[in-house]
């Protein structure tokens, strides 16, 4: 996601950043730091990674089960910066567009339209825009697993939409106001999650499913159920759902994750600027998630329940009569069966309300309990883990049920290279403490999970660089995540030798608790972005001509233990500069190596990507190619050709000779 820009109608619309509290920020730590050494297993095992030596590396855990044989090195040729309106890959690879926006894939398959004319309920059976996050689950798969590399669910993201792009003429406003229902609705439909049903063929390659049983569109208005300590909380309730219990939609969907038992994670990041509210003063459930006076595309100037459900003014001495409830709905993690058309979708409230950028799991097994990380995208948020309370058992129908009874953490990163997990539990003791000694009281969990943000100030959780995209290396268990950028940073320091963070970092810890349960880990910087001259990759190399990057974003291991980084650059670093267009480069932590694999279109967005259990296809998501366009001024017209809109597509990645990827 962006930071540099925020439109009405186009562009990604971060959130503003609303962390005032004086919490440590990580640059301070950074700075403190010098040349302090990582602590492992209570002996010091080395110097930073930037500063000259690698995080130290677990035993014989290479040898897992069912992982792929990890290559000697990257044998491909680093593709070259490029501002080309195309797709770049390596030599011996073929990139080929699938299932752009509009593709029909439920209900009566209504062919896409390149005016921009097709309906609002044509566009709730075709996939949807701006694809993001996305995983392939195997046709077979029982409890998570499943080996079927020819036929399967693709289940992806659509983060948000380009207005100008989607209508004929783009939207129609009179006085700043919306007019027209029927464009909002479809403006609606084009958020939320494709379920599509694909199939390799042998003679056309990857192919849509056609009257599958599996194809389905989750929306920002279809219905949901809550769960987890929020459920039913006063501040839940709005005049659709009495009780708050239940909500309709999900927006601003990022990047994903997926269960040991085979379900879908859908995140919700920068949903707060889909709201407006009038008051004057606002809750801090509003006020710390920068919720404003105007909605990001206009849905609450609309009358009618559908659309004022956007508005969070406070009409009325009690929430009977209005939707100032509605935002706490929505900055949740929602799971979707993508095997069951049926299904309710669940936004599980024990994960925590924020921008939430992505999910992803530790290891883990049958008797073990579940851990996953997520990242607040905000400037200066934080990094948090859930540890479910009970453990995962295999074939159970409740499994779900683990997601919303469990312990919500946060990180502090202590200027040692240790850092603590900090629960944000109201029957913990230290918590309590935390929040009397600032002056934060909570009556319940629910009220705390519903302001999760407001009880990370109170324990005194570490301000982040926009943390997004997270990733568990599947040998050593070592746990990676994006800080994008943050250009608020006025000051140098050793680590980030520039006055402020345009470029962005990698961070990467390792658990003390070889289960990822405890409650400390040790620390380290795995990459830091930049030009030639102003950035190091792994084991402290100099970045060069194969492999600078900026902003990184996007972040997945492949079964074989390779990490695949994407970036999302915007403003001045697209239009000059050294970087070119948006790109995927491949690391391996082991041998330090990392190269270009991918650049992407004009004005994109790399994100997204999964892989065909044989890793003989990749799949990757290219996002809004030539962002800001209209239809009288294409700025990309990738994939479809000249004088085409340009539209966000999935890219298939394969390798000559039906070999693995890499």
């Amino acid at each position: 996601m962006r930071t540099d820009k925020d439109t009405a109608l186009s562009g990604d619309g971060d959130e503003i950043p609303s962390n005032h509290s004086n919490n440590p920020h990580i640059d301070d730590l950074i700075q403190g730091i010098g040349r302090r050494q990582v602590i492992a297993g209570g002996m010091a095992m080395g110097m930073l990674a930037f500063l000259g030596v690698t995080v130290p590396r677990t035993g014989n855990a290479g040898e897992a089960r069912g992982l792929l044989k990890r290559p000697s090195r990257l044998a491909f040729e680093a593709v070259a910066v490029t501002r080309a309106d195309t797709i770049s890959v390596p030599e011996g690879y073929q990139a080929k567009t699938f299932i752009p926006w509009g593709t029909p894939i439920c209900g009566s398959y209504p062919a896409y339209r390149e005016d921009g004319s097709n309906t609002a309920q044509e566009q709730a059976e075709q996939t949807g825009m701006h694809h993001d996050g996305m995983h392939y689950f195997p046709i077979d798969t029982r409890n998570g697993k499943g080996h079927n590399s020819e036929h399967g669910l693709l289940v992806l993201n659509h983060e948000y939409i380009d207005a100008p792009l989607l209508h004929p003429n783009g939207p129609t406003l009179v006085d700043g106001k919306r007019t027209i229902p029927e464009e909002v609705r479809k403006e609606i439909n084009a958020h939320g999650v494709s379920v599509v049903e694909i199939r390799r063929s042998p003679r056309n390659g990857w192919e849509v499913v056609g009257d599958s049983k599996f194809g389905r569109r989750i929306t920002a208005a279809t219905p949901m159920e809550i769960r987890g300590p929020a459920r039913g909380h006063a501040l839940l309730r709005t005049r659709y759902s009495r009780d708050g219990s239940a909500t309709r939609g999900t927006q601003n969907n990022c990047s994903n994750g997926f269960t040991p038992w085979g379900t879908y994670l859908t995140c919700e990041e920068n949903w707060a600027n889909y709201f407006a509210t009038q008051d004057s003063e606002l809750p801090r459930e509003l006020q710390r998630y920068g919720i404003g006076k105007t909605g990001r595309f206009g849905w609450n100037t609309l009358e009618g329940d559908e659309f004022q459900r956007f508005d969070a003014t406070r009409k009325a001495e009690t929430a009977s009569g209005d939707y100032r409830n509605e935002p706490n709905h929505f900055g949740w993690i929602v799971e979707i069966d993508p095997f069951d058309p049926q299904s309710v979708p669940v936004k599980h409230t024990a994960l925590g309300r924020f921008a939430h950028e992505g999910v992803i799991f530790a290891p883990t097994g049958p008797g073990k309990r579940l851990v996953c990380y997520s990242g607040d995208d905000s400037r200066n948020e934080y990094i948090y883990k859930y540890v479910s309370r009970d453990k995962f058992r295999p074939g159970r129908p409740d499994n779900s049920r683990l997601l919303d009874e469990g312990t919500l953490y946060v990180a502090r990163f202590n200027a040692d290279g240790t850092g603590d997990w900090l629960p944000l539990d109201i029957q913990d003791a230290t918590f309590q403490a935390a929040c009397a000694a600032k002056g934060i009281g909570f009556a319940d969990q629910g009220e705390v999970l519903i302001n999760t943000r407001t009880a990370a100030d109170a324990v005194g959780a570490t301000k982040m660089d926009r943390p997004e995209w997270g990733a568990v290396h599947p040998r050593s268990g070592e746990v990676y995540f994006t800080l994008t950028n943050n250009t608020n940073r006025t000051e140098a320091d050793a680590a980030n030798p520039r006055p402020d963070n345009a470029y962005g970092h990698i961070i990467r810890w390792r658990e003390e608790s070889p289960e990822h349960t405890g409650t400390r880990f040790n620390w380290d910087l795995f990459l830091l972005a930049g030009p030639e001259g102003d950035s190091r990759g792994p084991d402290n190399q100099p970045l060069g001509a194969d492999n600078i990057l900026a902003s990184p974003d996007g972040l997945w291991f492949d079964p074989q233990g390779l990490l695949w980084i994407q970036t999302d650059m915007s403003g001045s670093q697209h239009s000059d500069g050294p970087f070119g267009n948006n790109q995927m480069l491949v690391a391996n932590p082991d041998s330090g190596e990392l190269k270009r694999f991918l650049v992407g279109p004009v004005g994109c967005e790399v994100t997204g990507i999964t892989a065909t259990p044989d890793f003989r296809t990749l799949f990757v998501n290219i996002q809004h190619p030539g962002e800001g366009s209209t239809p009288d001024n294409l700025l990309s017209t990738w994939p479809d050709g000249p004088g085409k809109r340009p539209r966000s597509s999935t890219v298939v990645i394969t390798r000559e000779g039906w070999r693995r990827v890499l």
